[in-house]
């Protein structure tokens, strides 16, 4: 009896109908998606679209009588299969936004750089050998060590970020890094005044970037744990 898993071969041309706006007609960049009938958009092209119209632009179910945008909700599911089937596009559209800030005379990515270190190189998952398969809400072991650079006054002293006695924490990919420094700051009952700042790889980790996108982005394809270093953030 043969065991071995076979591997299903498709052409992403087969897909794009389920990956692709419908408003733009590119692929979904930051997937949000309706709650009344459950179709997804770009979250850019459904907004703009909802200032003029009250109903979905696929189906044309009414969304909401008079505040359509309060029934949108962002799929960060929809937004890693994405990522992952095709090829580069979260690193380019990274870099088109770091472009944008910068055109603006700010940074939002590169602000928080600590180290200068090259960046992995995300790879199609049909060129590499290490291929990473998506699972629904799949899980993800992490290390939260503390960084011994930055320190802050607290309360009128100056101190140094406690030390956590259990570092090792399994959870899924889909939270977001805002959630893992609202869990330090209770478990090491850190003050409110205080501000914390996630790093990993040596960069500042933006608050609304889920754990599977700094593991794509920054940690792919080192083994677990994927290590993050917390700190006070500078003032």
């Amino acid at each position: 009896m043969n065991t071995k898993p076979h591997l299903l071969k498709i052409n992403i041309s087969h897909l794009n109908s389920h990956i692709t706006c419908s408003l733009c007609y590119g692929y979904f960049i930051d997937a949000t998606t309706t709650t009344e009938c459950l179709h997804t958009f770009c979250k850019s092209c459904i907004v703009k679209y909802l200032q003029t119209s009250k109903s979905c632009p696929q189906c044309g179910v009414k969304i909401h009588e008079t505040q359509p945008q309060l029934h949108l909700r962002a799929d960060r599911t929809m937004q890693d299969i994405v990522y992952k089937i095709v090829p580069a596009l979260f690193e380019n559209e990274e870099k088109r936004r770091e472009e944008f800030y910068n055109s603006r005379g700010f940074s939002k990515l590169k602000k928080g750089v600590v180290e200068k270190i090259p960046e992995p190189k995300l790879t199609c998952i049909q060129a590499s050998d290490d291929r990473h398969m998506y699972k629904y809400d799949e899980k993800i072991s992490i290390c939260l060590e503390r960084y011994h650079v930055h320190s802050m006054p607290v309360r009128g002293s100056h101190s140094k970020v406690p030390s956590l006695q259990e570092k090792f924490i399994r959870c899924s990919n889909r939270l977001q890094v805002h959630d893992v420094i609202e869990l330090l700051m209770k478990r090491l009952d850190i003050p409110s005044e205080a501000e914390l700042t996630l790093i990993c790889h040596g960069h500042e980790l933006t608050k609304e970037w889920s754990l599977k996108q700094v593991y794509l982005m920054y940690w792919s394809p080192k083994g677990s744990p994927m290590f993050l270093f917390y700190c006070f953030k500078p003032g």
